[in-house]
């Protein structure tokens, strides 16, 4: 995407309306995993360096247009401020008396919160008049929430119609990756696509079908592509709506000289939860009354060689219930194969980014998207609005 970045414009003395990503998990009134604060220090930083006057944006949760008190940003304020190592002013609206008043104070350098975008009902609608709220606040726009880029909200969008708009150097960093990953990858290229619904993954399978030379499938799909061949799936998930597409695939694959591997032997279970009897199975051995919930060690094995082999890969949701000890095995031998692969090696964020760091190998893996729905809906081609919106070279 030839988008112009915070680098090319003038930013000093300026007030720079930066849209973030700090939907952070919390607990309790405190922050489980910093990473998405993290992820935007640089853009912050170098913000702060170059002179300019700080307002940052964010939502958090879903507060449905409303004020919620346990949906504040106030906690990623404080923590915010002592990764930067300054004070963070924060205000108690987003575009509001208070947030026009301190806007208005701040000097070179200085940072300043918003509160939740969400709290106003016309922040998810992208209505013109409260994205004309927020453009009064700043004169330059900045987005560097690449996991909410493909929201069309008026923090996201609106605003950029508004104020010379540019991206941020996370957006700048997942734009460039993603991009040279699918407009021009290394090969032999792997994608490997998880999770548990086919529809939630038609798209980029047909995509990956297209742009990659080994397509490796897992997760509770898996059951439906089974199901279209013949096979017994017993209570494993399943789209019946989605067998003749689940063929359409095999055979598209087959025509184009792809090699689509899905699992040879699944892990199944007599009971959801940590204590049930679980076994190993081949694919035409799954009981009746037994559930598939993860790869078995062949199917592991075949994926792991398949993935050292590779100089790209690009992996999008788990191979099974990870979450649960006796079902993370398929989904962590995965994880270790891309830690352990020579190629680069891109995880599509979300449960496939949670998984890394579940098993300690984050720091292994070359690029974490920030964008769980934003980099799927990427990878599948489609325009992203958060990003269409932004000022070209």
């Amino acid at each position: 995407m030839n988008k112009k970045s915070v680098r090319d414009v003038e930013v000093a003395g300026k007030r720079v309306f930066v849209r973030v990503d700090f939907n952070v998990p919390m607990e309790n009134g405190s922050i489980t995993d910093d990473t998405r604060i993290r992820e935007t220090l640089p853009t912050i930083q170098y913000l702060i360096e170059k002179g300019a006057r700080v307002i940052l944006a964010a939502h958090f949760g879903r507060p449905g247009g409303e004020v919620k008190e346990e949906l504040r940003l106030t906690p990623v304020a404080a923590r915010l401020a002592e990764l930067i190592g300054k004070p963070v002013a924060k205000a108690v609206d987003t575009a509001g008396p208070d947030a026009q008043a301190k806007a208005a104070a701040l000097q070179d350098g200085d940072v300043l919160l918003l509160e939740n975008t969400r709290f106003n009902p016309g922040e998810e609608k992208n209505d013109p008049e409260f994205a004309k709220q927020l453009a009064s606040l700043a004169d330059l726009f900045v987005n560097d929430a690449f996991g909410a880029a493909h929201r069309a909200h008026a923090s996201t969008e609106g605003i950029a119609h508004l104020l010379p708009a540019v991206s941020g150097l996370l957006m700048e960093k997942e734009l460039d990756v993603l991009g040279k990953a699918l407009n021009n990858p290394e090969r032999p290229f792997t994608a490997i696509v998880g999770g548990s619904k086919v529809k939630d993954k038609i798209d980029v399978i047909n995509k990956m079908i297209e742009i990659a030379d080994n397509i490796l499938i897992g997760g509770g799909l898996s059951y439906t592509f089974f199901k279209a061949q013949g096979h017994e799936i017993g209570q494993s998930l399943v789209d019946n709506s989605k067998l003749d597409l689940a063929l359409e695939f095999i055979e598209k694959a087959k025509k184009l000289g792809k090699n689509f591997l899905i699992p040879v032997d699944i892990v199944v279970s007599d009971d959801f939860s940590k204590d049930a009897n679980t076994k190993i199975v081949d694919v035409d051995g799954i009981p009746a009354d037994w559930e598939g919930i993860d790869i078995g060690p062949k199917t592991r094995e075949l994926y792991a060689k398949v993935i050292k082999e590779s100089k790209l890969v690009v992996w999008n949701g788990p191979m099974g219930v990870f979450e649960i000890e006796p079902f993370s095995h398929g989904t962590r031998a995965v994880a270790q194969a891309c830690a352990e692969t020579e190629g680069y090696t891109v995880i599509g964020g979300g449960d496939s980014a949670a998984a890394a760091e579940k098993f300690h190998l984050a720091d292994k893996m070359d690029h974490i998207s920030t964008g769980g729905g934003a980099s799927l809906e990427f990878m599948e081609g489609k325009v992203l609005p958060g990003v269409v919106a932004l000022n070209d070279k």
